[in-house]
């Protein structure tokens, strides 16, 4: 299964050709897409009108639903930001770091176009989508 960051989404949406977005539509056909809560309201907070939120919910309701939070996610995430910090990073975004601790909890790759996930592959093994 992998999981796909809003980073990747709104490319996608807006019809912007990436990487991400080629290997997007290479792996609709090919694997489990993910959506995790966080990166829904992420996504369709960002849309405009009541038209296109509605056909973007509809489309990522098609996909399989992640929850990313809970208790020991976020436990875990505060564990993963205090051992980076410790190492003098600092991750950015908590959401991003709720993100890459559930993928890593839970062994999914993540599908992204953000390099604050970056410091979590290298330093603590998210499994990021080559692209």
């Amino acid at each position: 299964m992998i999981l796909v960051d809003s980073s990747v989404w709104i490319n996608y949406f807006r019809g912007k050709a990436t990487r991400q977005t080629d290997k997007l539509d290479t792996l609709l056909d090919q694997e489990i897409i993910a959506v995790g809560d966080l990166i829904l309201a992420e996504v369709l907070q960002g849309f405009a009108s009541d038209r296109e939120f509605n056909a973007a919910r509809r489309a990522l309701a098609a996909f399989e639903q992640v929850t990313i939070g809970g208790e020991d996610v976020a436990v875990a995430a505060a564990i993963h930001f205090r051992r980076l910090r410790s190492q003098g990073i600092t991750a950015r975004k908590t959401i991003d770091t709720l993100i890459a601790t559930r993928c890593i909890g839970s062994g999914m790759q993540l599908l992204h176009d953000d390099r604050d996930f970056d410091t979590f592959e290298q330093h603590l093994g998210l499994s990021v989508v080559a692209c």
